[in-house]
């Protein structure tokens, strides 16, 4: 076996190099299935970082260019960070570690302010200044109970998308969203949607809501476990995308899908903790929720534009030590008040390192929770209360996007 002073990070640079790359990704996850796809087609060119054993690649690390939307609304750069994964005959040799750190230089390099992943293990990201940022949640609800209140908006107007399902037409209503946490969804993503779909046995079936003409919500679904489906009592189709961009569109998407004919139930993939559903059902314990898990792992890569893109609460400022072991322009003192940000040489009033600022930064965890964890180095006990308000949400913050 050659030893590590061998391996070469750098960008792959021809087709070949990135579909071994994605074949790299493929074999490290094991549980994914392995799909003749030109991966070309659905990666961002010159993003793809590879570690070449000689000829060989043995590992990667890819990213979409996109955005984020920060409390307030705003849209940040954002780097979707994505097929990440080492062989196993290259396992525990740093080469994972250097591929990160390098892909993080070559983030901040673009002017991208955060980047983002989904974890396939817990333990991994937080080294590299990883935090969670968000959580999600599945949901089950059995249609014999779960009539929908009659307080629930009417909503607008539905239609089945039959044969039609164009990339244009969900892209043209997603990319309007502005709910904290959402992430623009490049074109390899739809892509690879659009392959996913065409290589199942089992059809999908799209919705598009409308209020007043314009369509502001669709959900994507297909039936689950459909051998003997007509003689089954659990009949179930799975949602697999829901977006609605205001409470008209997200009634309207409620009132069709739980008023299918044959089916039994119908089964939510991701919705965010403070989803309103078990509040619009007659029987609140029609809705099974599941466990809450996380969902974005948020890193910061420009601290102090992302703290400025954020509206915060009105509350005295707090000063915010942070500590960045890879990206050292991110170390350093910030006052954070309800309508500026600035480096300072103030004292801090917490301290905080880049993983935990980032698992707070959204409003999805608290920085009290934080404090009482252990994770925050507390010099003036009332900041913790101050820094709360600054970084309140209304709701909790949800992306809704695999990647």
């Amino acid at each position: 076996m050659t030893g590590q002073q061998e391996i070469e990070i750098r960008t792959l640079a021809t087709a070949g190099e990135v579909n071994a790359g994605f074949r790299v990704f493929l074999r490290a996850m094991v549980g994914l299935p392995f799909r003749d796809v030109d991966a070309t087609g659905i990666t961002d060119p010159g993003r793809y970082l590879g570690a070449l054993d000689g000829a060989d690649v043995v590992a990667g690390a890819d990213s979409y260019g996109s955005w984020l939307a920060v409390p307030g609304g705003a849209r940040v750069p954002h780097a979707a960070v994505t097929h990440v994964g080492v062989l196993p005959t290259h396992r525990r040799r740093g080469i994972v570690s250097g591929l990160i750190a390098r892909q993080l230089q070559d983030i901040a390099e673009r002017g991208e302010v955060v980047a983002s992943l989904r974890a396939s293990e817990a333990v991994i990201y937080e080294r590299f200044g990883y935090g969670v940022a968000s959580s999600a949640q599945s949901a089950r609800v059995s249609l014999r109970r779960a009539g929908l209140r009659p307080e629930v908006p009417a909503g607008g107007t539905v239609r089945l998308v039959d044969g039609a399902v164009t990339t244009e037409l969900l892209a043209g209503i997603y990319d309007q969203a502005s709910w904290t946490g959402a992430i623009g969804r490049p074109a390899g993503w739809w892509r690879l949607q659009e392959i996913s779909r065409g290589s199942d046995t089992v059809a999908h079936y799209v919705v598009v809501h409308s209020t007043d003409g314009a369509d502001d919500g669709y959900a994507v679904y297909h039936p689950v476990q459909t051998g003997g489906w007509f003689a089954s009592q659990d009949k179930t189709v799975t949602v697999t995308d829901f977006v609605a961009l205001n409470d008209s569109a997200r009634a309207g998407l409620w009132r069709h899908l739980l008023s299918l004919d044959l089916v039994d139930a119908v089964a939510f993939d991701s919705l965010a903790l403070d989803d309103p559903l078990p509040l619009a059902v007659a029987d609140r314990r029609a809705v099974e929720l599941g466990s809450a898990r996380d969902e974005t792992w948020l890193r910061l890569v420009d601290v102090e534009a992302a703290l400025r893109a954020r509206s915060r609460g009105g509350e005295d400022p707090v000063v915010l030590g942070v500590r960045d072991a890879l990206l050292a322009g991110n170390n350093g003192n910030f006052e954070v008040g309800p309508k500026s940000v600035t480096r300072t040489d103030a004292a801090a009033d917490l301290n905080v390192d880049i993983a935990t600022l980032a698992a707070a930064y959204l409003g999805g965890t608290r920085w009290r929770h934080l404090a009482a964890a252990g994770r925050v180095g507390v010099h003036d006990p009332d900041a913790i209360r101050r820094a709360d308000a600054l970084f309140t949400t209304a709701v909790l913050p949800f992306s809704g996007t695999v990647f």
